[in-house]
């Protein structure tokens, strides 16, 4: 076998059929399909989703992104008639009247321009300067952003997904709590879930708890550079509430596991064993790639990701490159669905 340099971003390409990608989700979201993944001997077993049970113990603990993604897709005019887009990333102020967002034509929006969403007086926002990487800052001087979003607002959905007319419901786990409504996409990985099956890993003694990573645009930044140590890493702001450490804390005690759902999972509970904030947020730019020494998560779940991802990075480095290209491989030639809305993987 050829060794072959795991900092170089072409090292993560795979070629991936256009059909490949789910357009839509299944129904019900516990009938997806799951690819099993031993990381023990690299062994590889097909299942359906809600076979989870068979794979979880009894002392293991389930940890859960339970952020929500907010609405916050907001089309409006200028007072000239003309159409905007405003596209809201992250509050800059408790009261969530000022935004950083995308404004789309950026170009033909000047700093100063009004945008109105209704004909309701307080649903306005004002454009002002730019931003670094083609950002803008927004004001509300009427409602705040987050009422206005939550009100007239739609989910977002990845540009890859060309079908507009999926329920933005499905778009959110079934656990997703509404005070943490701040996400700009969702933790995919969850989004299998449902509350039946919750119930039974449950009723079989698997612990469940959260912790929350507001998911930000970074999550579709491509990675430009050619090696993955040259890629300058997103923030995102994660929370670990002392009772989701002290749960963590007493699972890796007993020797039993600690179950991500998900990439950002994976994260905030790497990032927390780093530096231990309890029950405070605190932002992360953790950059997990072959060669990481995870320290809490000893098995994931998570769906399959984009070539070239840095999602993708994390996932060969908890499972092994060549286990986890391999597996890639083996799922597009057995017909896996990829993406948000896409099939899951377990590594054990």
């Amino acid at each position: 076998m050829v060794d072959l340099d795991l900092d170089l971003v072409d090292s993560y390409d795979y070629h991936l059929p256009e059909e490949s990608i789910a357009q839509s989700p299944v129904e019900p979201r516990d009938s997806s399909r799951l690819m099993v993944i031993r990381r023990s001997d690299g062994s590889v077993c097909h299942r359906i989703f809600r076979d989870l049970v068979d794979f979880l113990r009894p002392g293991d603990l389930l940890v859960m992104n339970d952020t929500r993604v907010m609405r916050a897709r907001l089309l409006g005019r200028k007072e000239s008639g003309g159409s905007v887009e405003v596209f809201l990333l992250s509050p800059l102020d408790e009261s969530r009247s000022a935004w950083t967002g995308m404004v789309r034509p950026g170009r033909k929006v000047r700093p100063g321009t009004v945008v109105r969403f209704s004909e309701d007086p307080g649903h306005l926002a004002v454009i002002q300067e730019r931003l670094p990487d083609g950002l803008r800052l927004v004001h509300f001087p009427g409602e705040s952003g987050w009422e206005i979003a939550r009100t007239l607002g739609e989910v977002p959905l990845p540009p890859y997904i060309e079908n507009r007319q999926v329920d933005g419901e499905r778009y959110q786990t079934v656990y997703s709590d509404p005070s943490k409504e701040l996400s700009v996409a969702s933790p995919t990985a969850g989004l299998h879930f449902t509350r039946e099956l919750l119930s039974e890993l449950e009723s079989r003694g698997v612990g469940r708890t959260f912790v929350t990573l507001n998911v930000g645009l970074g999550t579709f930044r491509p990675v430009k550079a050619q090696r993955a140590s040259d890629h300058v890493m997103h923030l995102e702001t994660c929370l670990v509430s002392a009772d989701s450490a002290r749960m963590i804390r007493e699972v890796k005690a007993r020797g039993n596991r600690v179950v991500a759902v998900g990439t950002t999972v994976v994260r905030t509970l790497e990032s927390y064993a780093i530096n231990p904030l309890e029950g405070e947020p605190f932002e992360t730019d953790l950059f997990i790639r072959p060669g990481f020494r995870f320290r809490v998560v000893d098995a994931m779940i998570t769906n399959f990701h984009l070539p070239r991802s840095t999602l993708l990075m994390l996932v060969a480095a908890f499972g092994g490159y060549d286990t986890v290209m391999g597996a890639y491989r083996e799922a597009v030639a057995r017909g896996y669905r990829f993406f948000s809305f896409g099939d899951a993987m377990l590594l054990i």
